[in-house]
């Protein structure tokens, strides 16, 4: 019986290794490809149905702006010193809907880091990471929110617009390739850690059974 736990254990470890590897490689990547991104980030007042539907309101507002200020954009750095300096006019963009609403919430936008979950959109997904964003907040900022890359302009790109868009604004196609399996990506993690407590599993029954035998 010891014996074939050892082999398990070694199978298990090979299994493991070779998973961390392509986790590695994955998380490498991922953090290549967050630092060329630029993500949309609108936070809803509240849940209610008119807070949520205001949120649409404003994504679109801000994004047509976005959109003006980031037209012939190709680099990171270029869209983010544009928004960075257009930050107030930004806000204002929304407001202006929010007024037009009969609404009295405050509109707040802001550049920053964040980390973001695992993300599918029309025709693509995000791995997790910690990203870059835009961040619009309506009121108290207690509903639910929505998503987009800012930049490259993927906000309302089709599936079959997408690789040539993103390219077109600094991507590599070996982003594009990231971005098109990182929901693959993102169930190898989870793998990887159920091979972890697997391996410490069989590892721990190695050592009670040897203990017993000693």
């Amino acid at each position: 019986m010891r014996i074939f736990r050892t082999i398990a254990a070694s199978v298990l470890l090979a299994a493991l290794s070779l998973s961390l590897l392509s986790y590695g490689w994955a998380v490498n990547r991922q953090t290549q490809l967050a630092s060329r991104l630029l993500r949309l980030h609108v936070v809803a007042n509240s849940d209610a149905a008119a807070d949520q539907s205001l949120k649409l309101e404003v994504r679109d507002a801000v994004l047509q702006r976005a959109d003006s200020l980031l037209e012939g954009v190709h680099s990171l750095p270029e869209a983010r010193e544009r928004l960075s300096a257009s930050l107030p006019e930004l806000a204002e963009a929304g407001a202006a809907v929010v007024r037009q609403s009969g609404k009295d919430q405050r509109v707040r936008v802001r550049l920053e880091y964040a980390p973001f979950p695992a993300t599918a959109y029309e025709g693509f997904s995000l791995p997790a990471g910690t990203y870059q964003a835009l961040r619009v907040e309506l009121g108290r900022a207690e509903g639910h929110n929505w998503w987009c890359v800012l930049f490259p302009s993927l906000c309302l790109v089709g599936a079959e617009e997408l690789s040539e868009t993103a390219m077109a604004q600094g991507l590599t196609e070996d982003d594009v390739a990231l971005m098109e399996q990182a929901q693959t990506r993102c169930e190898l993690r989870w793998r990887c850690v159920e091979l972890w407590e697997e391996l410490r599993t069989a590892l721990r029954a190695e050592r009670q059974e040897g203990a017993k035998s000693n």
